[in-house]
């Protein structure tokens, strides 16, 4: 018996929710589970490096749901993949959400076809597809909040009724893809994370020969390298901009920054 035979509808269809955590599929799942109420299988795809207000998100939300948010996972994490490939993903090398993620989703979907996914893109996201499936291999996809016609003031406004605070990090520690001021915040807040980044760049930079690293260092004039970086910030150097109180809050809510890797 599949495993997930109670979520299936008299059409045989398991109805699967795409649960990124940032706020649009935060908004999606809630809203969904309130004005089309069935049982649902809400999705994430942990890459193993989120940081810890990640994870708690998830499980409030499942909580909220009143089903656990499952993990569907490539079986490897992004540490496990950068000591296997000896490769950092960066601006130029962007395999991490697909490795991570988007194949991941993709395979179990498949297993379990005939389904229907929900993938949380808006009505003013017309430039954004989504991902893509086969025609004819089982599954389907619908956008809910474009058949709303909600847009980002929608969702905020519906997250704020709800009182859901998104974290301001939906992404992974070491995403190649976050602002200066991250760095400094993830260096002053979870050493420990950063210190993994060090560590990786300094055994890929080893395996290949040359200095590899997850900043761009045409990107600003600071050190591209993360035990650099770190000295900089130990030096009592703050990127310009960056925020050191403990919230980060933007017209009451928390500020949450688009991020290349989506779902």
């Amino acid at each position: 018996m599949n495993l997930l035979d109670p979520w299936r509808d008299n059409d045989g269809f398991a109805h699967v929710v795409a649960l990124s955590g940032g706020k649009d599929s935060t908004a999606m799942a809630l809203r969904l589970a309130e004005t089309e109420p069935r049982e649902y299988q809400f999705i994430c795809t942990p890459t193993g490096n989120e940081l810890p207000d990640m994870v708690d998100h998830w499980r409030k939300i499942g909580d909220l749901l009143g089903s656990p948010v499952l993990p569907v996972t490539s079986g490897i994490s992004l540490h496990g993949l950068v000591q296997k490939w000896k490769a950092l993903p960066n601006n130029r090398a962007r395999w991490c959400t697909r490795v991570l993620k988007l194949e991941p989703y993709y395979r179990w979907l498949d297993g379990i076809a005939p389904v229907i996914s929900y993938v949380g893109l808006r009505a003013d996201e017309e430039g954004r597809g989504g991902m893509e499936f086969p025609e004819g291999g089982g599954i389907k996809v619908r956008f809910p909040m474009r058949e709303w016609g909600w847009g980002e003031r929608d969702v905020w406004d519906y997250l704020d009724r709800r009182e859901i605070i998104i974290p301001a990090r939906t992404d992974c520690a070491l995403c190649y893809h976050q602002t200066l001021g991250e760095w400094w915040r993830l260096w002053h807040d979870y050493p420990d994370m950063y210190t993994a980044g060090e560590a990786d760049e300094n055994f890929v930079s080893k395996m290949r020969g040359r200095d590899h690293t997850f900043r761009n260092n045409s990107r600003d004039t600071w050190p591209a390298g993360l035990r650099a970086l770190r000295a900089k910030f130990e030096a009592g150097h703050v990127p310009p901009g960056t925020i050191q109180s403990d919230d980060l809050f933007l017209g009451g809510r928390r500020k949450t920054i688009c991020r290349v890797c989506t779902l």
